[in-house]
């Protein structure tokens, strides 16, 4: 295991979230959208099913693309920054599921400040373990998804929503296939 769970499991959120924008179409561009992705990802407490609600994800998400490309220096500023615009109150918290782990927030605060802190105390252990290089983009020439890659030795290069792996290695076969066969004629 690379990072405790609660950490992976806001790490694989905050992907979720970002790779909610690099389709064709924003997947949350209703507040109904939200409330979907949000459903989708077990993600409870308050929340006020507005707009102002929606923007304040959708601006949480732009701020988030920025750390996943950022250097060391750039993203301790903007997880620092994230945490003290929600106002990060760090607290142990003992849940059966997952013992004891750190909760930033209470289930009551607004959906902002829950999701930011979340992501942004994930964030701030994956730069306090040197382990920025984790967070990439997919390799595939025509997916700019989000990935964080939590294998042994760190070579995970393609997202898992797209079949790019396998998309890229058709590719690369056809290529070399293509090579070898003489043309016909």
């Amino acid at each position: 295991m690379t990072f405790a769970p609660d950490i992976e499991a806001s790490l694989k959120l905050v992907v979720n979230l970002l790779n909610t924008e690099v389709q064709i179409v924003d997947m949350l561009s209703t507040v109904a959208d939200l409330d979907e992705f949000l459903d989708s990802q077990n993600f409870t407490g308050a929340r006020a099913h507005n707009q102002a609600e929606l923007r304040s994800i959708r601006q949480l998400r732009s701020q988030l693309k920025s750390i996943w490309t950022a250097s060391e220096e750039d993203a301790v500023f903007r997880v620092n920054q994230i945490l003290r615009t929600a106002n990060a109150q760090p607290q142990l918290v003992k849940t059966e599921k997952l013992g004891y782990h750190l909760h930033a927030t209470t289930t009551s605060n607004p959906l902002y400040d829950r999701f930011a802190v979340d992501a942004a105390m994930a964030l701030a252990e994956v730069i306090r373990s040197g382990g920025l290089e984790r967070l990439r983009i997919c390799a595939s020439s025509d997916c700019n998804n989000a990935l964080l890659d939590l294998s042994r030795n760190r070579s995970k290069l393609y997202c898992d929503a797209g079949n790019c792996a396998n998309r890229e290695h058709v590719r690369a076969y056809r290529a070399r296939k293509a090579k070898k066969t003489p043309p016909a004629g």
